[in-house]
């Protein structure tokens, strides 16, 4: 049973929207799912759906395009989402009887000699650890194609409580917590940063040419993290010179295109930390959708999957960075006030009284 701690850390939870398969041969529904995904990208780019689809990317930047699809299209509202025995074996809790669950696309893998050729078309599934599993074993693990698995949300299950670690960490909304991020953000921009008396209603740039970025003067601070995130997005993007040569420019997306993919990356980023993205508003999106062909709308979708995933990544990166720094800053002046003073026995003062400067020291 749920305590009264779970209930108000877990948001109330709306019923799953199943997908259903009516296939039984595991390839056969595979190839419903993907039809049903064509379907939902269509669907997506009405402005309601598209910023729900974002808000799920924000807590899943981590996933493919395929499965944060999967989940926006049957439970938007899912934070944090595993399977029925992982829940039960790693996490100490159980899926709530009458729940249905969320259907995604797992990799299927077999293990292989390190040797033998890779088959066309698999990947391989080591990374990191994974590669020195592979030298004492002699095999590594190949991805050989996709099935359908179920999960379910945490909403959607009950028992031990969480450590604070699984989620996003939500800014408290304090001074001291956006010049963090504000901070942080500036440090991944691929360019310069700077603040500038900017005419007009503009909130920032990204020069193309200088290959800069230039904030408004006298914005709020929520509002500089904004729109540095989102010119950063340009930056990372768009960096190409509009003077160079047309061959050169030819794949580079219009000017609305390149307006959906930094609002975009921004409302994702910003709904991971926390930030109020209330005005953010996707109105247009339907008719900039409108008469394209669907792999230019997945390709779009996935552009803005791997800038927020990879910004978002950055950030992390660095925020980490300066809780480290500042955990370590106060042990550090403590060593250092203790090399200061002098050892027992050795005072060249006079005997009962302090040695000069030392009183100065524990000042500082």
């Amino acid at each position: 049973m749920a305590t009264e701690t779970e209930h108000a850390q877990i948001p109330e939870s709306k019923p799953v929207r199943p997908i259903i398969l009516s296939s039984g041969h595991p390839a056969d529904k595979m190839q419903e799912l993907m039809e049903k995904l064509e379907q939902g990208v269509k669907d997506v780019f009405s402005s309601s759906q598209y910023k729900e689809y974002l808000t799920v990317m924000s807590k899943f930047y981590n996933y493919s395009f395929n499965n944060v699809l999967l989940i926006a299209m049957q439970k938007p509202d899912a934070s944090l989402v595993a399977g029925f025995s992982a829940w039960k074996n790693h996490f100490g809790r159980h899926v709530k009887k009458g729940e249905k669950g969320i259907k995604i696309m797992a990799p299927i893998s077999r293990k292989v000699k390190a040797e033998e050729k890779r088959e066309e078309g698999s990947q391989n599934e080591n990374t990191g650890k994974a590669e020195d599993s592979e030298q004492k074993t002699g095999t590594r693990k190949i991805i050989t194609g996709f099935k359908v698995v179920s999960v379910f949300d945490i909403s959607q299950t009950e028992g031990k409580e969480l450590p604070e670690y699984y989620g996003a960490e939500e800014l408290s909304g304090d001074v001291e917590g956006y010049a963090d991020l504000f901070a942080a953000v500036r440090e991944t921009s691929p360019v310069p940063v700077g603040f500038e008396n900017i005419p007009g209603e503009a909130h920032g740039y990204y020069h193309q040419v200088e290959k800069r970025i230039a904030l408004q003067e006298g914005m709020s601070e929520l509002q500089n993290i904004k729109t540095l995130i989102h010119e950063t997005a340009h930056a990372r993007l768009h960096a190409i010179d509009p003077a160079a040569p047309e061959e050169e420019r030819a794949d580079q997306p219009n000017q609305s295109t390149r307006e959906v993919q930094a609002e975009s990356v921004a409302y994702v980023v910003c709904q991971h930390y926390g930030l109020d993205t209330s005005d953010y508003s996707f109105a247009y999106v339907a008719g900039w959708s409108s008469g394209k062909e669907m792999p230019e709308l997945r390709a779009s979708l996935d552009v803005i999957r791997n800038t927020a995933r990879d910004t978002i990544t950055a950030i992390d990166h660095q925020l980490s960075l300066r809780r480290e720094y500042e955990k370590e800053s106060p042990e550090m002046e403590q060593r250092e006030i203790k090399q200061e003073e002098p050892e027992a026995g050795i005072s060249k003062g006079k005997p009962g009284e302090p040695e000069k400067g030392k009183e100065m020291v524990r000042c500082l």
